[in-house]
């Protein structure tokens, strides 16, 4: 990627993180801050016992799209910047300063001088470029960071300590990508690697915390690092990370999650579902959620199925599913219904859920216009064919199965026959590659909205296999223009074309619920819902 004539454009840009980044569920509190209670001092030492419901069956933070892995290997690798989750502000991580071109085209970047990698190699300039270089080689499921570097026409050495990224057009959302897992800083050693080896034996980083086992569908643990002193700015320890150890087992039945941290088996939960959360709340258990930027939880269509290239079909599935009663009934308390295809806590959001009425009548009536009539079974039909359509799904989300459950009682209730088919979570990367799908169920989660773009645009992943359409035009321009009122604009424009053509249909807000015992402090989020755990301490 620093030759023009080899710029390579994404064709699966963010292709794993739509269904296995739903492994968070949602729900209750706020943000940052302390975990805990009481008013005690923060102290070194101790092992963090975590409980996550999936494992993705990779340890390399640029090829990983589940959250429930995220937690752990983001602490491995540390990040050119990082993003306030508060603000959504870019700052300093491991680039002390950085400067962005007028047009957007030209990121340069000063790094940190004394940063090391745990294997004692060295930060530098050429460190960055080889990761920047390497990107594309990761393969499926490196989609991410392929995404996110889309378009690169060069990475440059400018001096050992100063990195300059140049794109073929103007690339607004590249300095909040610097900030992700995705875009993890690794060794040049790790990074010679193949994607295969990275993603079996992990990876080295400069990050707090380092990889020292790793057992598939068991367990993770990670070691404090020693002599760690370069932090991101939003860190309020410097220095060493607290804790000496992270122990990540996995537990995929989310009653025994519960259940571990409720007789102090394991300090820390994921995915609290509503189910659990009576047993959670109170004692020495606090309940932490904070919503997740992106594209929301929902239906993702292969618009090339004869079935969906008919946009009647497709808004009738839209206005006969009942968000709220999805999200009032199996999601988490607190939990959104969708208002747009992204979630209101991603920059530029725009309500349009007067587009996203839950309409009986109107879905029945749009059935009828695309010549769908009803069956004595119940179920329509048109020449001779059933309206039929089959949902994939992936296992990797308590709330999974019963939302569709629901889903398919409710178009059932307009003529629709929805089989759920269920596949394994390593299944999901070759599904949407194939096409071989009516229906998928998923999310992603990012704090920026070109998360539209690496979704939808026909020349990046086009997960649904849209038609070219006056939407790339949208998606496109908002990626190369750096006036924010501009920006927000387009991403609006966007927006609306996906939600009045149905190109996806939006259900319920992702949030990200944990269960966290009292005697864990400062168990932080950061700005995409993700863990950050430099600064928790147990006490």
């Amino acid at each position: 990627m620093i030759a023009l004539p080899h710029v390579r454009t994404s064709r699966w840009a963010a292709l794993t993180a739509l269904v296995t980044t739903s492994a968070l569920l949602t729900a209750c509190g706020s943000g940052g801050g302390d975990a805990g209670s009481g008013t005690g001092q923060p102290r070194s030492g101790g092992t963090l016992t975590f409980a996550v419901g999936s494992d993705s069956g990779c340890v390399d933070p640029q090829q990983v799209a589940s959250n429930e892995t995220i937690y752990s290997v983001r602490q491995i690798v540390d990040s050119l910047t990082d993003q306030d989750p508060k603000t959504g502000k870019i700052v300093p991580w491991l680039a002390k300063s950085w400067e962005v071109s007028p047009d957007a085209r030209t990121f340069t970047f000063h790094l940190r001088s004394g940063v090391t990698f745990s294997d004692g190699s060295k930060l530098t300039a050429q460190v960055v470029k080889d990761n920047f270089d390497a990107v594309p080689k990761l393969g499926a499921l490196g989609t991410l960071a392929e995404g996110y570097l889309s378009g690169v026409g060069s990475t440059t050495v400018v001096d050992p300590l100063t990195v300059k990224v140049t794109f073929i057009q103007p690339n607004a959302q590249f300095l909040q990508a610097t900030s992700t897992h995705s875009l993890g800083i690794e060794s040049t050693a790790s990074v010679q690697k193949t994607p295969q080896q990275k993603c079996s034996d992990g990876v080295t980083g400069s990050g707090p915390f380092v990889l020292k086992q790793y057992v598939q569908n068991q367990s993770l643990t990670l070691v404090r690092r020693t002599g760690y002193a370069w932090g991101s700015s939003l860190w309020s320890k410097k220095g060493e990370a607290y804790l000496d150890k992270l122990v990540f087992k996995v537990v995929p039945e989310a009653g025994v999650r519960a259940g571990s941290l409720q007789s102090g088996q394991v300090d820390a939960v994921s995915s609290v579902g509503k189910a659990n959360e009576a047993a959670l709340k109170g004692g020495q258990v606090t309940l932490k959620r904070r919503a997740n930027p992106g594209v929301v939880f929902g239906l993702g269509l292969n618009n090339s199925r004869p079935l969906f290239k008919d946009a009647k079909v497709r808004q009738a599935i839209l206005h006969a599913i009942d968000r709220q009663q999805i999200a009032d009934t199996v999601f988490p308390t607190g939990t959104r219904s969708a208002t747009s295809v992204l979630a209101h806590t991603t920059p530029d959001y725009t309500d349009l859920s007067s587009g996203l009425t839950f309409d009986v009548t109107k879905a029945k009536s749009l059935l009828d216009a695309a010549g769908w009539k009803a069956g004595s079974d119940g179920v329509r039909a048109k020449d001779g064919q059933k309206l039929s359509l089959t949902i994939k799904w992936f296992p990797n989300a308590a709330t999974n199965q019963p939302a569709l459950e629901l889903i398919q009682q409710q178009l059932k209730t307009v003529g629709v026959d929805v089989p759920l088919k269920q596949l394994q979570v390593t299944q999901f990367a070759p599904t949407l590659q194939s096409g071989d799908y009516d229906a998928v169920w998923g999310n992603v989660t990012r704090a920026d909205p070109d998360i539209l773009r690496s979704s939808f645009s026909t020349k990046l992943a086009n997960f649904y296999h849209l038609p070219p359409s006056s939407l790339d035009t949208a998606l496109s321009e908002q990626a190369a223009t750096v006036d924010p009122a501009k920006r927000g604009q387009l991403v609006t424009e966007a927006q609306q074309l996906i939600v009045q053509n149905a190109y996806y249909a939006p259900v319920v807000e992702l949030q990200t619920q944990l269960g966290v015992s009292k005697k864990v402090h400062d168990l932080d989020f950061d700005a995409s819902s993700r863990l950050q755990l430099h600064d928790t301490w147990i006490g």
